[in-house]
């Protein structure tokens, strides 16, 4: 089981839109948790509507700082658009995917739209990867590694 962190600025839009379609998606192969750089006081009411769309309910969910995260992390995903703060022995993967604080309803349903199919591909990655005891993910596009 992966152990992923998704990331962004205020945990507030994308890194709870990405924990979500992971739970929903891939439980067989990761576990999800979601964190902000500053997070916000509370997930955007976009993001939390943008999510009912696709029948996904986000819940109590509440912006987290990284010092909450939960355990060990295998893989971050970076989507904050800056250097993580902290050094990792954690894999770290960039995905460019706008920030829609602030923005449209139609933003926001483009932004979960693209995570949504992101999300799907790591997952398709995730269940893709060598059997049992192979510790290595398969090579991403954007992925670079943060040594600690």
């Amino acid at each position: 089981m992966t152990r992923v962190l998704f990331l962004c600025i205020g945990n507030a839009c994308r890194s709870p839109m990405a924990e979500g379609f992971a739970r929903a998606y891939g439980q067989d192969v990761l576990h999800a948790q979601s964190a902000g750089l500053a997070p916000a006081l509370a997930v955007a009411p976009s993001t939390h509507h943008a999510m009912l769309e696709k029948n996904i309910d986000l819940g109590d969910c509440y912006p987290k700082e990284l010092e909450h995260v939960d355990g060990e992390i295998d893989l971050i995903i970076n989507m904050s658009g800056h250097e993580l703060p902290v050094h990792t022995r954690a894999q770290v993967e960039v995905w460019d995917v706008r920030d829609p604080i602030g923005e449209s309803d139609a933003v926001f349903r483009k932004v979960r739209d693209e995570i949504e199919q992101r999300v799907r591909e790591l997952i398709d990655r995730l269940r893709a990867r060598k059997p049992a005891g192979s510790e290595a993910l398969p090579a991403a596009e954007a992925t670079h590694s943060v040594k600690s």
